[in-house]
């Protein structure tokens, strides 16, 4: 397969007439600039397409359900926490795959090439196990399958309602396993990711600090050689937890305890103090941020100028999926730096506007976390690509980096044209090539859930 771009971003900078050869094994052979378009797919602005970094697929099904407030005065995380339990305690295997696929087939096209699914949703409504104890794993596997996107699924060992041990509430009880089951179930799970085509990845996810032991935590981290992730400061009530019960914030801890690299991604760390984050981003672990999610439960703000400044990798994830859309993402992450700091451009440097900057940033933490060998156009690496409308009114004109910073602040996902995800050709003319037989899944499984939503 060969894509000839008018402009493309390389990994050696901007480039016009470019023309980037794909192999049958989904990576990229050669990158050429100023050739000829001879026989080749032609796309206006040619870039590496990010993993989507963290995802609870299920919760799409909730968006705009829970902005009414809750009856505690001042709603907050864990109050709409409680809301989501009562949710997921309706939901069979059949609905998580149609939204699982509806989920991935968005995210294709918003403009990401891959899904990092945090998949805690393991068992019956009443926490007994399937017969199959990978069949909600399985759904997650069957839904990309359809949708051909890069897969990394991360199934979440959840242990304990919190840092006492305490049993899972009726809520989470979907979500529990000792460390033997969530052993077994792991297996389970990476026997059936076999279906799928070689760039998709198994990694593990020891849910948080509050949710397994120390040990537990250990074990966990050791079944897999793929990534890791974990939620790690994101409210100010877990730190309290964790510093009570294990005599250091969570951030101090995890320091102190891990033996931490680029393999391991910890989720949301809005509630660090500035020794913490330059400190965490020293140790090469990625922050796979979800400023749209954080936004939503008022998790606070991510130090992002600290956090890169001290030379830390970032992603970006959709987590509870209310709103797919990758160009705000970016955006809410560049604007809440501003809203803190009353100031503008805070993520430019004197080599890259913001856009251009932020883009980079997280295509390569995203192919980090998500354990998967993109995040540039370069030989050697997946062809993980995303084309733009270079017709769009608000791409008209632009060259170089001010097209990143129209598509991210000036426009949006509609002008995303055509993704690749591994070579595999997902999004043409701005549409999931299963567009309407995804969508009508969906649309079933709402109608189903509709009682209860």
């Amino acid at each position: 397969m060969k894509i000839w771009a008018e402009q493309a971003l390389t990994a050696r900078g901007w480039a016009r007439d470019v023309l980037v050869t794909v192999g049958a094994n989904g990576c990229i052979e050669d990158v050429q600039p100023d050739a000829p378009k001879t026989g080749a797919q032609i796309v206006g602005i040619l870039l590496p397409a990010p993993a989507n970094a963290h995802s609870h697929a299920f919760q799409r099904a909730m968006s705009g359900l829970t902005e009414a407030r809750g009856p505690d005065p001042r709603d907050s995380f864990w109050t709409w926490r409680k809301l989501m339990f009562r949710f997921l305690d309706r939901l069979t295997p059949a609905h998580v795959e149609a939204i699982a696929a509806q989920v991935q087939m968005e995210m294709l096209e918003a403009g990401y090439a891959a899904n990092v699914e945090f998949h805690y949703l393991h068992h019956q409504p009443d926490g007994t196990p399937y017969a199959n104890l990978a069949e909600m794993s399985e759904r997650v596997i069957a839904a990309a399958a359809r949708t051909g996107i890069g897969l990394t699924l991360l199934p979440v060992h959840y242990q304990f309602g919190g840092l006492d041990r305490r049993p899972l509430s009726a809520g989470q009880i979907r979500f529990g396993n000792d460390p033997d089951q969530f052993a077994r179930l792991y297996e389970a799970a990476a026997g059936a990711l076999r279906v799928l085509p070689s760039d998709c990845r198994m990694g593990v996810a020891p849910h948080s600090l509050r949710a397994v032991t120390p040990d537990s935590l250990a074990q966990t981290v050791a079944l897999s050689d793929g990534p890791v992730h974990m939620h790690l400061a994101e409210q100010q009530a877990e730190v309290d937890e964790v510093r009570a019960a294990l005599g250091k914030r969570p951030v101090e801890w995890v320091l102190e305890n891990l033996n931490l690299h680029s393999g391991f991604t910890f989720i949301h760390c809005t509630q660090m103090l500035p020794h913490e984050t330059e400190t965490l981003a020293r140790s090469g672990a990625v922050a796979g941020l979800c400023p749209i999610t954080e936004s939503s439960l008022g998790d606070g703000i991510f130090d992002a100028v600290r956090w890169l400044g001290a030379g830390g990798t970032i992603a970006i994830g959709s987590d509870s999926n209310i709103r797919i859309a990758l160009a705000e993402e970016l955006r809410t992450l560049e604007y809440s730096q501003r809203l803190r700091d009353r100031s503008r451009a805070v993520l430019a440097t004197r080599s890259k506007t913001t856009g251009h900057r932020l883009f980079a940033e997280i295509t390569k933490g995203g192919a980090l976390a998500a354990g998967r060998p993109g995040g540039g156009l370069k030989p050697g690496l997946l062809a993980d690509l995303m084309a733009l409308d270079s017709t769009h009114i608000d791409l008209m004109n632009r060259q170089g980096d001010k097209i990143l910073d129209s598509y991210i602040f000036a426009g949006d996902d509609r002008m995303v044209q055509d993704v690749w995800s591994a070579g595999r050709h997902m999004v043409q003319h701005g549409q999931h090539v299963k567009h309407q037989e995804i969508t009508n899944a969906y649309r079933d499984a709402m109608r189903d859930l509709g009682q209860c939503l």
